[in-house]
C-alpha cells in the first residue's frame, strides 16, 4: 500500500518541467528513466542470488517512480502538463500509471559487486497521450478543396518560433482557429502514432520519419507559436485543412530546434 501511495503522489502537479529524473526525447517519442535497486541481504538470509532478485524488483519500482515523476512537467498542450491533467482525476491517473507500468527495459541491467542493480527504461509518449486525451472520434469533414494528390504527409517547419513540444500540439490559423489537433486524427491512427511526431530539422524528418511523411510531404512554415500551438498563415492553413486524409492518418511532423529533446 505504501508503494502505491508513493506512486500516486508522484503524479501530483509540478510547477516546472524537470530535467530529471526522466529525460524526454521528443524525436524518439519516449521518456527515458533509470531505476536503481539495493540488495537486502538480511531479508534474503545472506543468499546473494535471492537478494539480487529483490534488488531487480526494487530497481523496477524505482524506475516506475522516476518515470511518473519525470512525466509531471511534460506538456500535454499549451498551458497544461501531465501533472496538472491528472490532478484530482483518479481514473486518468490510473490510465497514465498503467502505461508507465508497461515501460520497456532498454539494454541490459547493470549489476554491481554489492548485489545492487541499475536499469534504463523507456515509456512511449504516444501511449501517455492516449491515456490523457478524450476518446478519439471520427474527424469532421474539413473545409477547402481536396488536398493535392501528390502530398503524402505534412511537414511543419516551426524553427525559430520558440515552440514548446507537447503530446497534443495544435495548428492554428491567423485568427486563432484550430486547423489541426487531436480531434482531427482517426482513432486507430492516434493510438498508433499519436498526434504528431517531432524532428530536429527538415532533413532529419525526411530521413528518420520517411514512413510517416512519405516521399512528397506538404511543407509549411510557421508564422509563430503560442506555447505548444503553431501559428500558420491563412494560406497555409487552407492547404492544411484540405489535407483531410493526411490529418486523419496523423501523417504530421513538426520541426523545432533540437527536435524539442530535453
Amino acid at each position: 500500500m505504501r508503494a502505491i501511495a508513493a506512486l500516486m503522489v508522484a503524479l501530483a502537479p509540478a510547477a516546472a518541467t524537470p530535467a530529471e529524473p526522466g529525460t524526454v526525447d521528443w524525436p524518439a517519442g519516449v521518456l527515458r528513466c533509470t531505476g536503481t535497486g539495493a540488495p537486502n541481504l538480511r531479508a534474503a538470509q545472506g543468499n546473494v542470488a535471492v537478494a539480487r532478485v529483490g534488488a531487480e524488483r526494487a530497481a523496477r519500482l524505482d524506475a516506475l517512480r522516476n518515470c511518473l515523476e519525470g512525466l509531471k512537467g511534460v506538456r500535454v498542450s499549451s498551458g497544461e502538463t501531465v501533472g496538472g491533467a491528472v490532478a484530482g482525476d483518479a481514473a486518468v491517473r490510473a490510465r497514465v500509471e498503467g502505461v508507465v507500468r508497461g515501460f520497456r527495459v532498454v539494454g541490459k541491467p547493470r549489476y554491481f559487486s554489492d548485489g545492487g542493480v541499475e536499469m534504463d527504461v523507456e515509456v512511449p509518449l504516444d501511449g501517455v497521450a492516449e491515456a490523457l486525451l478524450p476518446p478519439a472520434a471520427a474527424a469532421k469533414e474539413p473545409l477547402g478543396a481536396p488536398a493535392p494528390a501528390a502530398a503524402t504527409g505534412l511537414l511543419v517547419d516551426a524553427r525559430g518560433t520558440g515552440l514548446e513540444p507537447a503530446l497534443a500540439p495544435r495548428l492554428l490559423d491567423e485568427k486563432g482557429l484550430e486547423v489541426y489537433g487531436a480531434g482531427a486524427v482517426a482513432p486507430e491512427a492516434r493510438r498508433r502514432l499519436g498526434v504528431a511526431a517531432w524532428a530536429a530539422d527538415p532533413e532529419a524528418a525526411r530521413r528518420e520519419l520517411a514512413a510517416r511523411l512519405g516521399e512528397r510531404p506538404l511543407v509549411v512554415r510557421a508564422l509563430g507559436a503560442r506555447g505548444s500551438d503553431v501559428l500558420l498563415s491563412d494560406a497555409d492553413a487552407a492547404a492544411v485543412r484540405a489535407a483531410r486524409e493526411l490529418l486523419g492518418a496523423a501523417r504530421v511532423v513538426i520541426v523545432t530546434e533540437g527536435g524539442g529533446a530535453r
